[in-house]
Parts: structure tokens; C-alpha cells; sequence
């Protein structure tokens, strides 16, 4: 199945997937179908809801992603939550939090994520 490019939801979630920063990161693999639609679907139907602003979508995914352990995903929206201007320091509440819900060993892969990721992007910036 296609996804029209021209599409009023693509072209929003085009805009969510640009403010979080998350195109040089994302995984090269994807099949063309499968990434229009995630952009389409996930970041112009979901991110785009009224409800929650950008920020508090972005900590609830996180929250998502720490307890479920997908490190590949939290390596792109810990990125994101950065461009869109989360500090580490909230990041890593949310990680403590979790722990206690989600459990200590996903929290401990989630903060070695963190900080590579952190490191990374200072690097970016320092270039």
C-alpha cells in the first residue's frame, strides 16, 4: 500500500518526525511503506492529537519505551526529547520512576542508553 506524500496527515507528521530530529537517526532499513506509514499514522495521527503537548507525548513514549526495554527506540526518541528541549535531569526522574513500576534492569539499560546518546549528541554539537 502507498501513502500519498501530497496527504494532510504525512505532511504533519513530516513536521513532528523534523521538530523531534528524528531523520538522521532513523533506522535505514525501514521499508518505504512501512516508514510513510508510521509517519502518516503514528506522528500525523497520534502526535497531532489536541490533549498533550509535544513534550508530554514525548514523556509518555519514553515511559513506554523504558518499560518495554526497545533500546533501538529510546536511542531515537531520547534524541527527540532533547531537540524538543527535555533535560536530561527529566529524563532521568522518568527513568527512576519507572524503575519502581517497570523494574530495576530496564531502567539500568535505559540510562546506559541515556548517557550514549547524550554523549553522542554533545559530540554533534561540538562538530
Amino acid at each position: 500500500m502507498s501513502y500519498d506524500v501530497d496527504d494532510e496527515k504525512m505532511a504533519a507528521g513530516a513536521a513532528i518526525v523534523e521538530k523531534l530530529g528524528l531523520l538522521s537517526k532513523a533506522n535505514p532499513t525501514l521499508s518505504d511503506d512501512l516508514r510513510a506509514h508510521t509517519v502518516q499514522a503514528l506522528f500525523g495521527t497520534i502526535w497531532t492529537r489536541d490533549g498533550l503537548d509535544l513534550k508530554t507525548r514525548s514523556l509518555v513514549t519514553l515511559t513506554s519505551l523504558i518499560a518495554l526495554n526497545r533500546d533501538n527506540e529510546l536511542r531515537l526518541h531520547f534524541r527527540g526529547a532533547r531537540n524538543l528541549g527535555i533535560t536530561r535531569e527529566t529524563i532521568e526522574e522518568v527513568i527512576l520512576h519507572v524503575a519502581h513500576y517497570a523494574g530495576w534492569p530496564v531502567s539500568i539499560s535505559a540510562s546506559a542508553v541515556l548517557d550514549e546518546v547524550w554523549k553522542e549528541m554533545d559530540e554533534e554539537t561540538q562538530t
